[in-house]
């Protein structure tokens, strides 16, 4: 029997070109996580996106990579959502997804040369004084000590991962990871992964690779999530959350992150934007009667 449709569109564009490609599955009730599972093995993507429209007011998202299901997945959340703005026929749209339990804002807007899209992240933990804990997985990166330009820190939107400030683009480009050892190390301390970067003199953009073969994905395109948490250490160590991300160069395929970070009470939320390309394949998934 054929599997349901498969909507393929690029995440988080960077003037108008790359983006990762990201599979979209409209969920069907009778689909098991096996079948999910398989879907996304054969997607062709590094992560698919299953929407469950029966609930039209907050849909449920979930996500699966090669190698199983993920709690959350930013730009998966953003392909979504322009997805659901195309399938509705307006012009604008503002709602919400529900992910693993969570709730969050979002907004869809057509333009001129895709959608873009935003998505209220939530409240990101930060901790300090990650670095010592972190000897094996820095040797996994390719990194020295020398390599590092300040301190290395966890952050965690609720997936904890690993931000990793390294010294110049140079650098950053030349990163070959051990990414079976790096595997080992991100299950040992219990991270999603790490995303190296490097902030440009004006701290107004930053390149950066998102490494996370613990969950099947040995280099990220463009992850959303961990912008959101770079936003906000930022914020915390300079008072400016506001961070545009470019990632994917190294794979010839570039995107860009918009990430503004700010102050509620006691806790640091994030706001994430991105522009996705809805391509030809989108119109796989019929729109809504």
């Amino acid at each position: 029997m054929a599997g349901p449709p498969v909507a393929v569109v690029n995440a988080c564009t960077r003037d108008g070109e790359g983006g990762s490609p990201t599979a979209i599955v409209i969920d069907d009730a009778t689909l098991t996580d096996d079948d999910r599972h398989a879907i996304a093995r054969g997607s062709g993507t590094s992560h698919t996106a299953f929407i469950d429209t029966r609930t039209a007011d907050a849909p449920m998202v979930r996500f699966f990579t090669s190698a199983g299901e993920l709690t959350n997945c930013g730009h998966g959340t953003i392909a979504a959502q322009a997805v659901l703005l195309h399938r509705s026929g307006a012009a604008e749209q503002h709602g919400s997804l529900r992910t693993a339990g969570r709730t969050f804002a979002t907004t869809a807007i057509r333009r001129h040369n895709g959608i873009e899209v935003w998505f209220d992240q939530g409240a990101i933990v930060l901790a300090d004084h990650a670095e010592a804990a972190t000897g094996g997985i820095i040797a996994a990166l390719d990194l020295r000590r020398a390599d590092i330009a300040a301190g290395v820190r966890v952050a965690s939107p609720g997936t904890p991962r690993l931000l990793v400030p390294v010294r110049d683009n140079l650098t950053l480009l030349s990163l070959q990871p051990d990414f079976e050892r790096l595997a080992t190390e991100c299950r040992r301390l219990g991270y999603l992964g790490c995303f190296a970067y490097a902030l440009s003199p004006d701290a107004r953009t930053a390149a950066a690779r998102m490494f996370a073969p613990a969950i099947g994905v040995n280099e990220d395109i463009a992850n959303a999530n961990s912008a959101g948490c770079l936003a906000a250490h930022l914020l915390d160590t300079s008072g400016d959350g506001q961070i545009e991300i470019h990632q994917g160069d190294t794979l010839r395929r570039p995107s860009a992150i918009f990430a503004d970070a700010t102050r509620t009470g006691s806790s640091i939320v994030a706001r994430i934007g991105g522009m996705v390309d809805p391509g030809p394949s989108i119109d796989l998934s019929a729109p809504e009667p």
